[in-house]
């Protein structure tokens, strides 16, 4: 099994605090590791278990999401599982979208010839837009 870690040492091979750690036990995303003289005293597979929480935080799973899916390790074939899965895609699909726009927004605003961007046509037809309640996708199309 190997020697156990101290706190300081996973959050070193991790790369988080060790408040960040005590934090995700807390919220149930770890389990409370053993205590040896009254140290908490982790396993070196848990390296892998905060490894997971690193990956699914980093692609877009809210702390609570992901408490949901480490609580009681689902497969793929599991309709919960597959359900929050997809319900991210779509989530990170609208917010590529609306970088997306973002980005041709402010490259456009760079490239216009118009020395004063309201006087811009482009300009004020995409505020008009977005006043009329269009999205910056919608807005910057028109």
């Amino acid at each position: 099994m190997g020697e156990l870690l101290t706190i300081g040492e996973l959050a070193g091979q991790v790369g988080v605090a060790a408040s960040t750690l005590r934090y995700w036990e807390d919220l149930g995303l770890l389990p409370r590791p053993a205590r040896v003289a009254g140290r908490r005293r982790y396993p070196p597979a848990m390296t892998s278990q905060v490894g997971l929480i690193l990956l699914l935080r980093d692609v877009g799973f809210t702390l609570r999401e992901i408490k949901a899916l480490v609580a009681h390790r689902p497969s793929a074939r599991d309709d919960g599982w597959r359900e929050l899965h997809e319900r991210k895609l779509a989530e990170l699909d609208r917010r590529i979208a609306r970088a997306q726009a973002a980005r041709t927004a402010i490259a456009h605003g760079l490239a216009c010839p118009h020395e004063d961007l309201t006087e811009c046509p482009n300009f004020t037809r995409g505020i008009a837009a977005l006043l009329a309640g269009a999205s910056l996708e919608e807005a910057h199309s028109h």
